[in-house]
């Protein structure tokens, strides 16, 4: 395996994680802010569900995602209709790290919510603020950090998934192989060398990203 092979395949991966958590962000942060401050019927059924992703067998979570997506699915009919190809391509890959983190990014979100005080956000109120402003102004900015950690959860766990994107995007070399993808298929190949200089690559950045939101949590507290 030459240094071309797993640059290009380390740079895959982190665009990979990093457009998933972007996916992932501003969904994640509204359900957050929903589940935390708002108490309506069905609530836990409702956190149930959104943390489905996160318990169920990867597999499952990217066949879902390819009768969705594929050419006969309903959302697949549509976009291949305008044009859009998804299945199968570095969009997929990042669709399914973005599912399979989403669950992490938004219990993260709910919990800073819920550790910010609703008396700043009834003050703010009180002095002529929309609700929007209030939101944007008031408890976006005092739950940033944890926000943030769990955007850091969510691209780690982007950086490592492998069954739904196996299934939705397919193992294509400069396409769609990203470190886990490929650490398997080296190791299908009898590339034990390969396999190994991929899986300390995988270590390395998520050891690197998993003591960054360590360190920020730390610094919270």
């Amino acid at each position: 395996m030459n240094p071309g092979d797993w640059l290009e395949i380390t740079a895959l991966t982190l665009r990979v994680a990093a457009f998933a958590t972007v996916l992932a962000g501003v969904p994640a942060v509204a359900l957050g802010y929903l589940l935390a401050r708002r108490d309506f019927p069905l609530r836990s059924l409702a956190q149930a569900i959104i943390a489905l992703p996160m318990v169920l067998p990867p597999v499952a979570v990217g066949l879902g995602l390819l009768l969705l997506l594929g050419p006969n699915g309903p959302m697949g009919g549509l976009l291949e209709a305008l044009g859009i190809q998804i299945v199968f391509t570095e969009g997929a890959a990042a669709l399914a790290a973005a599912t399979v983190g989403f669950p992490l990014f938004v219990r993260a979100c709910e919990q800073s919510f819920e550790s910010v005080d609703p008396g700043y956000a009834r003050v703010a109120r009180s002095l002529g603020l929309s609700r929007i402003r209030v939101f944007v102004q008031v408890s976006l900015p005092l739950a940033r950090r944890g926000i943030l950690y769990g955007a850091l959860l969510c691209f780690t766990r982007g950086l490592g998934e492998f069954g739904a994107t196996a299934l939705v995007a397919g193992i294509i070399p400069g396409r769609t192989e990203t470190l886990s993808l490929g650490i398997w298929s080296r190791v299908q190949w009898g590339d034990d060398a390969g396999a190994l200089t991929l899986c300390a690559i995988s270590f390395a950045m998520a050891l690197a990203s998993m003591w960054a939101a360590e360190s920020w949590l730390g610094r919270r507290r």
